[in-house]
């Protein structure tokens, strides 16, 4: 159900479905439906594209930064072209084979969703793709004009050229949406765009597109109050309008005394003053038209009742977290330059100035904040940046109880916000009651893959060449549990105990890994883990039977595979699910021979790993494939020379 816009559509909507160029800057950011809705529209008014030469190539083009995302729009556009005529979208997702792009057909389609580097390689085969092109919309600007700055503008570059040889001069239209400002967007907005309409509606960056200054004065807390006054004693010169804004009613009196011991007038507001909001507000604007220095000290808890937006300077007397420090930033908006400048720095249209007020004790939100700072291109004195890689040491050591990080595992790098650990917990992930084998991996093992968590790692076993004690056990298990006596249904379900579970003919041992609340019958949906697989299910806590110790004996078999030296292309951080489908049809249940280059745990790092056949004819064994090779085929992966390395960094 529709309930209408949100705040940042209901402004971004008008423009974009009237053709106008548009930016969007908000936390709504990542929302396709920032754009789909106009954009839609517009494609309905076919009457506006009869001018356009009749040939292959879509009227609207989306930019996304990575398959993921283009996946998800597609997705969406598909359920929205039943109430569009003749829309037909199409995704693009090319591997790096050449091949793959010169079979592209475009026809009859309106909407492409693609990325940078797979629209490039169609261009190389397909030059007339942009020539009916009316609508390319930039999806995550940010990441798009971080990632792969260049290539977006090699893109612009065509769509521009493009534009310059249509017939009729059909209208053109650039859509950008993302959470945060880019110094990039200022030459996409000169060279590219007419006049567009820009909507920020988060305040932080609105001070970064509107030329904030941004200035950290480091000083020690003992001498905060003499740095104040330092700072005022400048601020004179210029007349201007300035809050000294704080976290505590305490401070505000002690600096309110401090300035007037000073002979500096200013006035004073937090929620135990007497004197109203309208009346601050009042005498504060009438001490600015006067010709003196305007000074109101203000506690954070009445910024918002108080409503400032005039401010020329905001003093960060105590440090700010980054909700107060985009408070405080808000007072100053009718000071945001709008004028579309070449530099952050640039100070003929600067306006407003933000002092924050570094002490020894500003530790706990410098790492968003000088995130903030380093993108308005402030000087970041060094105290800051190691009060925020203290903040980030400390945040990785409350990660400890949190797993190892998937993709350092997999690719030797995370390039996300992770919530997992990055650094080796010893008594975590050196697993105990773990087989020998598996503690003492010889350099070239037998592996069973049985459950494919991707392309690049699984969970199986590490199969002996000789007795090899699960097969053994195995077959036991089974041999037991064909006798009906021997199925015992569990009645207590426990978290962490070893259980069996019978699936057809095939028994196996199993970890209850969670435990909701039961229903009426006293049956409930248990999470599970096949502890000699590594792969987790949920079942009817009935069909958990009792396992006998002796089957208990032997430890977990599930050992984690990861194939080393190889990643996704395009810089991906997730592997394509056409690969993923590719591997996990090629390898799954079959014996694979690897070598191993490293080992954590239950862990277990391989390169190559290759299917080995027998020729008994022959009497000759081949390797089949490498799955390395195989991923690389695809197109869709590419060499990742550092990845053992990284690895054994840990």
């Amino acid at each position: 159900k529709f309930s209408g816009p949100t705040f940042t559509e209901s402004y971004c909507w008008p423009p974009a479905a009237q053709g106008y160029d548009v930016i969007v800057i908000s936390h709504q950011g990542k929302d396709p439906l920032l754009y789909i809705p106009p954009v839609l529209t517009l494609l309905q008014l076919e009457s506006d594209y009869q001018a356009l030469p009749n040939m292959g190539g879509p009227l609207a083009l989306i930019l996304c930064p990575g398959w993921k995302k283009a996946q998800l729009v597609f997705d969406l556009l598909k359920t929205y072209k039943k109430s569009c005529r003749y829309l037909h979208p199409m995704l693009i997702i090319l591997g790096q084979n050449k091949e793959a792009a010169s079979q592209v057909e475009i026809r009859d389609c309106k909407v492409v969703v693609t990325t940078p580097h797979n629209l490039l390689r169609l261009l190389e085969h397909n030059t007339w793709l942009l020539l009916r092109l009316c609508h390319l919309v930039l999806d995550e600007i940010e990441v798009l004009l971080s990632d792969t700055t260049e290539k977006v503008f090699t893109i612009l570059d065509c769509y521009k050229k493009a534009a310059a040889q249509a017939r009729g001069n059909p209208s053109r239209q650039i859509i950008a949406v993302g959470t945060q400002w880019n110094k990039h967007i200022i030459p996409l907005i000169k060279e590219f765009m007419n006049d567009p309409y820009i909507v920020i509606t988060v305040i932080e960056e609105a001070a970064i597109f509107g030329n904030v200054q941004q200035v950290v004065q480091p000083c020690m807390s003992s001498s905060k109050t003499a740095e104040l006054l330092k700072i005022l004693d400048f601020t004179q010169k210029n007349l201007q309008k300035v809050l000294v804004c704080t976290d505590s009613v305490t401070e505000v009196e002690i600096i309110h005394k401090a300035l007037k011991s000073n002979s500096i007038v200013s006035l004073k507001k937090h929620k135990e003053s007497k004197c109203n909001a309208k009346c601050v507000l009042e005498r504060w604007r009438k001490m600015h038209s006067s010709g003196t220095l305007a000074v109101l000290v203000l506690a954070d808890d009445c910024l918002q009742p108080l409503g400032i937006t005039d401010a020329t300077c905001v003093i960060h007397f105590s440090f700010p977290s980054p909700g107060v420090f985009r408070q405080r930033l808000q007072c100053m908006t009718d000071n945001f330059c709008t004028v579309i400048k070449d530099s952050a720095v640039d100070q003929e249209h600067t306006k407003a100035k933000s002092v924050i007020l570094l002490t020894e004790n500003s530790s706990c939100h410098a790492p968003g904040i000088l995130h903030c700072l380093k993108r308005a291109e402030a000087e970041i004195p060094e105290e800051l940046n190691d009060s925020a890689a203290r903040v980030r040491e400390s945040e990785e050591n409350e990660k400890f109880s949190r797993p190892l990080c998937a993709s350092l595992k997999t690719f030797g790098i995370c390039r996300t916000a992770c919530p997992d650990r990055h650094q080796i917990n010893l008594s975590t992930d050196m697993a105990q009651n773990t087989a020998d084998e598996m503690i003492e991996t010889p350099d070239r093992v037998t592996i069973l893959p049985l459950h494919i968590v991707h392309a690049t790692n699984y969970f199986g076993r590490i199969v002996k060449k000789q007795e090899d004690q699960y097969t053994v056990l195995a077959k036991e298990m089974n041999d037991y549990f064909k006798v009906p006596g021997h199925r015992i249904s569990v009645n207590i379900v426990e978290k962490s105990v070893f259980y069996g579970l019978c699936e057809g003919a095939i028994c196996h041992r199993v970890q209850v890994v969670e435990t909701p609340a039961k229903d009426e019958e006293n049956v409930c949906e248990v999470t599970i883990k096949y502890i000699d697989e590594g792969r987790t299910s949920q079942v009817k806590s009935d069909q958990l039977l009792h396992l006998p110790a002796k089957f208990q004996s032997l430890p977990a078999q599930a050992v984690e595979i990861i194939v080393c030296r190889v990643k996704p292309i395009d810089n991906e951080v997730e592997w394509n699910p056409k690969v993923t489908d590719h591997i996990n049809h090629k390898i799954k249940g079959k014996l694979h021979h690897a070598k191993v280059v490293h080992t954590l745990g239950k862990t277990v790092w391989v390169d190559p790993m290759v299917r080995v056949t027998n020729l008994p004819v022959l009497k000759i064994r081949i390797n089949e494939y490498s799955i390395r090779s195989e991923i690389l085929s695809t197109g869709l992966g590419t060499d990742n020379p550092e990845h053992i390395a990284e690895i054994q960094k840990l």
